[in-house]
């Protein structure tokens, strides 16, 4: 992982909430103020002692911003076992973020420790990459990308937080929290993935036997083949290229649902398969 220094974007919200990059430099003294935010989300996380918010000066005010915080707590948690990405809607910029290595589970796993808090969870359509995708000048094309997919499986991701609640603080400090990631649970690959319709793929996520939502052809970004090709370029500066072994998931069919303590979760994809969690 890298830190981009001296170099920054700016951000707009659109109405519909994408985040619009435009470049400025960060400063000496913002480099130890987001440090310093990325050790108190650290601390939030860790302690399982949520803060309402960053404190006003160490907010990122810049995408920019929030990835080199991201890119802060990442390192404290070592190795980078793949990436989130997603967009709001079909049009918007995708954005993403690092997911450790040591947060990547597979499908009936029991989820313990005191991290697990917020217990915020998403359907998801995951992607483990069969060959690197280092940077290049040359764009990676669709096909290129897609001839480096190994395989593709059902997932939940757990989301977590240094924050009390993620939808009253700071838009950029649940980014620059990891995009609230907090585990990855994956099921058995579905070997015929590339004939299947995405825009017609029904799911279910479950908690405790109760399912919580029931959608078809939900996924926010659109066309969810967009989002490895734009990770592969767009992204190559940050993430040093994707790696072969790395899981690439691609946002949530079933917007947020949230579970407690001892909690079963199901998610069942109607092609895609299954995948199956418990909160001890």
């Amino acid at each position: 992982m890298t830190s981009k220094k001296g170099k920054s974007n700016c951000t707009d919200e659109t109405e519909g909430g994408e985040l619009v990059q435009t470049v400025r430099m960060i400063s000496g003294a913002q480099e130890r103020q987001l440090m310093d935010a990325a050790d108190m989300l650290l601390d939030a996380r860790r302690t399982c002692k949520p803060i309402m918010d960053l404190p006003v000066d160490h907010r990122p005010t810049t995408l920019e911003e929030a990835y080199f915080v991201q890119d802060r707590m990442s390192w404290a948690y070592e190795a980078i076992g793949g990436w989130k990405v997603g967009a709001p809607t079909p049009d918007a910029t995708p954005s993403y973020a690092p997911m450790p290595a040591a947060w990547t589970s597979c499908s009936g796993c029991e989820m313990r420790g005191l991290t697990h808090r917020y217990r915020g969870l998403e359907a998801e359509i995951a992607f483990l990459l069969g060959k690197d995708l280092p940077p290049r000048e040359t764009p990676y094309t669709r096909e290129e990308v897609i001839a480096a997919i190994a395989s593709c499986h059902p997932a939940i991701e757990i989301l977590e937080s240094g924050l009390v609640d993620p939808a009253q603080a700071s838009k950029l400090s649940g980014v620059a929290d990891l995009a609230l990631h907090g585990g990855f649970v994956f099921g058995d690959a579905y070997p015929d993935w590339q004939n299947l319709d995405f825009s017609k793929e029904h799911v279910t996520i479950a908690v405790d036997g109760t399912v919580r939502a029931d959608r078809t052809g939900s996924n926010t970004s659109g066309d969810l083949m967009r989002l490895l090709p734009w990770l592969a370029n767009e992204g190559a500066s940050r993430t040093e290229g994707l790696k072969k072994g790395d899981w690439i998931t691609t946002g949530s069919w079933t917007g947020f649902t949230q579970a407690c303590g001892g909690s079963s979760v199901d998610v069942e994809f109607a092609h895609a398969g299954k995948v199956h969690l418990r909160f001890a």
